[in-house]
């Protein structure tokens, strides 16, 4: 579990980085996690943007992600999506 102070600072990193991924009709799927599994050991943080057909909204998405993946969700908005999980080989970002 981050903090609100741990939250804040990933949003603010966050802020500049570009959705890496979509999730489009077919929503959440099995290749679609395991590719964000890998991204998340490299990056440790990524943008997702939902799309109007997928028929979820980035809460949701967010929400059915984290459960599967054991990730923080930090922020949802509009069609976005911000995760974070803490690399377990080299991490890269130190937390507050």
């Amino acid at each position: 579990m981050i903090t609100s102070k741990q939250r804040s600072y990933l949003r603010s990193l966050a802020n500049t980085i570009q959705p890496i991924f979509q999730i489009g009709k077919d929503g959440v799927e099995e290749s679609f996690l395991s590719q964000v599994e890998d991204a998340l050991e490299a990056r440790e943080i990524i943008k997702i943007s939902v799309l109007n057909n997928s028929g979820l909204t980035a809460r949701e998405a967010s929400d059915i992600i984290c459960e599967e993946l054991k990730c923080e969700g930090v922020q949802a908005i509009g069609n976005k999506l911000v995760l974070y999980r803490r690399s377990k080989k080299k991490p890269k970002i130190e937390l507050p």
